[in-house]
This record gives C-alpha cells, sequence and structure tokens, in this order.
C-alpha cells in the first residue's frame, strides 16, 4: 500500500474529507416581507450575525407585502438546513404550508424570533411547533416556571392571554445548563430595553423544553411570573428553537441575543452545537453588552 510520512494514502484522504466537511457552512434562509415589526431593519442583523459565527451561509426570502397574492411565494425549503422565521402576517399558500410542514417533520430546522411566534393562529401544525404563541387565554395552555425551575400549567380560559409590560432591561435566567443551547453560559445575564412577553398560549406539548425564563415584575406592567424566553420543541424529525427575545433592532445588538440565536440556529438546524465558546463579552447578571452589528 502507498504510503504518505507514515499514513497510508487511503487514510489521508479520509482525513481531509473528513476535515473539508466539519468546515462547511449550514444553508440559512430567513424569511420576512410582513410583520408587525421593523423587519426591514432587523433581517439584515439576524443574517449578519449568522454569518459572522462563520458557521451559515444565509439567503433571504421576501414575501409580498400584507393583503397581496402569496401565491408565488414557494420556497424550495429543502436547499436549506435551517429556516428563520422574522415573519408575522398573511397566511401562506396552502402548498407553502404544506412542504413546510413536511420539510421540518422530515428533519429540517425552524428558528422563531420575537414575533414570528405571533403569526398563523389558525394554522393548527403552526401552533404545534411553536407550542406557545401571542394568543389570548381561550387558545390553549399556559406554560411558566416556578422560582425552583418546575414546570407549572395554567389551564385554556385561566389567567392572563399574551402581553407584554413597557420595554425594559431584564435579567435572563438559564433553566438548562446542559442543553448545548445554553451550556456554559451564565445563569443569569441581563438583557438590553427589550419586550418581555407573558401570558402566550398554545398546546404546549409535554416535549416542549424551557431552557431560559425571565421574571415578569407586576411594577413593569407584567404578570409576577417567570416566563418563558427560549425554548425548543422536536417536531417530528426537525427541531424547532424559538427566542422571544429581539423586538427591535437595538434589542438583537445584545450579545445574549446573538448567541443564543446562533447556537438555537445550528442546534435547529443539526442537532448539535459547535459554536460552544462563550465569548469574552458575553453579558453578566449586572452588566449589558452590546455589538456593532449594523455598522
Amino acid at each position: 500500500m502507498r504510503r504518505i510520512c507514515g499514513l497510508p494514502v487511503a487514510l489521508l484522504l479520509l482525513l481531509a474529507c473528513s476535515v473539508a466537511g466539519a468546515g462547511e457552512k449550514l444553508k440559512a434562509l430567513i424569511i420576512d416581507g410582513q410583520n408587525n415589526h421593523n423587519w426591514q431593519a432587523t433581517t439584515p442583523l439576524l443574517k449578519q450575525a449568522l454569518e459572522e459565527s462563520g458557521r451559515f451561509t444565509v439567503e433571504v426570502a421576501t414575501t409580498a407585502p400584507k393583503g397581496k397574492d402569496l401565491s408565488d411565494f414557494k420556497p424550495d425549503f429543502a436547499k436549506y438546513a435551517v429556516v428563520v422565521s422574522n415573519y408575522n402576517g398573511d397566511l401562506w399558500p396552502e402548498e407553502t404550508r404544506k412542504r413546510f410542514v413536511d420539510y421540518i417533520k422530515g428533519g429540517g430546522g425552524l428558528v422563531v424570533v420575537h414575533a414570528a411566534n405571533n403569526a398563523f393562529t389558525g394554522w393548527r401544525e403552526y401552533n404545534d411547533m411553536i407550542g406557545l404563541g401571542w394568543r389570548g387565554p381561550e387558545f390553549g395552555e399556559r406554560v411558566t416556571l416556578s422560582e425552583a425551575g418546575k414546570v407549572e400549567r395554567t389551564p385554556k380560559g385561566q389567567g392572563p392571554g399574551a402581553g407584554h409590560g413597557p420595554q425594559h432591561e431584564f435579567p435572563i435566567i438559564v433553566r438548562d445548563a446542559e442543553h448545548p443551547i445554553t451550556a456554559d453560559l451564565p445563569k443569569a445575564w441581563l438583557h438590553y430595553k427589550d419586550e418581555l412577553y407573558h401570558g402566550q398560549r398554545g398546546p404546549a406539548p409535554q416535549d416542549m423544553h424551557i431552557l431560559a425564563t425571565a421574571f415578569s415584575a407586576s411594577d413593569k406592567g407584567g404578570t409576577g411570573s417567570h416566563e418563558p424566553m427560549l425554548w425548543v420543541i422536536p417536531y417530528g424529525k426537525g427541531r424547532v428553537f424559538t427566542t422571544v427575545l429581539g423586538h427591535s433592532p437595538e434589542a438583537m445588538t445584545c450579545v445574549g441575543f446573538i448567541i443564543t440565536l446562533e447556537r438555537g440556529t445550528e442546534w435547529a438546524a443539526t442537532g448539535k452545537v459547535t459554536l460552544n465558546k462563550v465569548p469574552d463579552d458575553f453579558p453578566t447578571a449586572d452588566k449589558i453588552v452590546r455589538r456593532n452589528l449594523g455598522k
């Protein structure tokens, strides 16, 4: 057998292929075009954050404006490892919805950013994917965590529906320090001024796993409960990661938002996280840190 530097050529070729595979970037698709938030400003920040991680190449699919014909909105989801939704608007065509459900069930990834969890109230499969959304109290269960981290469920029709108080800074509390998305992050880190969602409702399946919460203080227009901020749900062979952080471009510059977005997107795409180094500029329990995205 031919050898180079003492190693068989076949083994060298195998090692070379392994290194090349490890360096391949994941293809991500951001969907926008309609939102009650400033998607024109936030989509470029999402794209920049993902690309600057070094793990992704990112394309954007923009729908027609609200109220216009969406019949031509037919992304080829199968081309991508993960879809990032920055969309909250009109219902997609039936064919597109079916292909999207098949894509996720077949092993695709979905990342739901902030108001994207407000979308598609009447689309059953989408509600199953996101678990909790911006819905009224009659829509489904509400899920919160106790101070000790125990899941607490409020039945349909009881307690508040979705809402938020005025934007403010608040601590994010990591509830699972072993999940790949939140592993090694500080137990608590301070997030830049944002909307703190509360009272979300949905099917809330038992396999929905809450990774981080924030305390919704009554004096900030909140519920006095620990509300979910980051969570994951399996859907068929696919994976869904939701972050309800990121109301504004400014909120998206928080390093905590950026890192959990990057990790959550990789996890949704592959089920693993290689972006596991916690950066030196990650926020602490008493210090907000932002990056110059969009500059």
